[in-house]
């Protein structure tokens, strides 16, 4: 026997031994996990989706970004020992995005605080209602927002006013 079918025998059984190094090499570069700064980008895009959805009265994007144990204090009355002026469940908040109030909801100042798979936000924003009371129009929230990413998205937990609504001359 010649040496020559042991020799392709050899780099078949070499090629095919190689093949799972190759996937796990693959693997390993698309599962590479993204620096800080490209989930806070992530993180903070998907909270200006939301924002945008919630002016258009998109109820549907919002409650598909929404976990089901979502809340959303409203008013700072908690931060001096007081009650805030009313805290929504995910029910609630989609009754009130479904109204469509909001003329625009503009983020402003929002940092991010990473924990892995959970996202802390916090910052500003400032809103205008499309119908309301003179001095009543225009107000600006400063809040502290959750996100986790479940099942490969990210997932809006909770938001919680801690200084607000200040309302400015219109």
């Amino acid at each position: 026997m010649s040496a020559w079918p042991i020799l392709v025998m050899f780099a078949a059984i070499s090629s095919v031994a190689a093949l799972p190094a190759i996937t796990v090499a693959a693997r390993g570069q698309s599962a590479a996990p993204k620096a800080a700064h490209e989930i806070a980008a992530e993180v903070l895009a998907f909270e200006r989706e939301i924002e945008a959805a919630v002016v258009r009265g998109d109820v549907g994007f919002v409650d598909a970004a929404s976990a089901p144990t979502f809340t959303f204090t409203h008013g700072d009355g908690w931060t001096t020992g007081g009650a805030p002026l009313r805290v929504d469940s995910r029910a609630d908040w989609m009754a009130t995005v479904a109204k469509s109030p909001y003329a625009s909801r503009v983020l402003d100042s929002v940092k991010t605080e990473l924990h892995g798979d959970v996202v802390i936000t916090y910052g500003r924003y400032v809103g205008r209602f499309k119908a309301a009371a003179p001095g009543r129009r225009q107000f600006t929230v400063w809040f502290q927002r959750v996100y986790a990413k479940r099942g490969g998205r990210w997932q809006y937990l909770s938001h919680r006013t801690v200084h607000g609504p200040v309302y400015e001359n219109d």
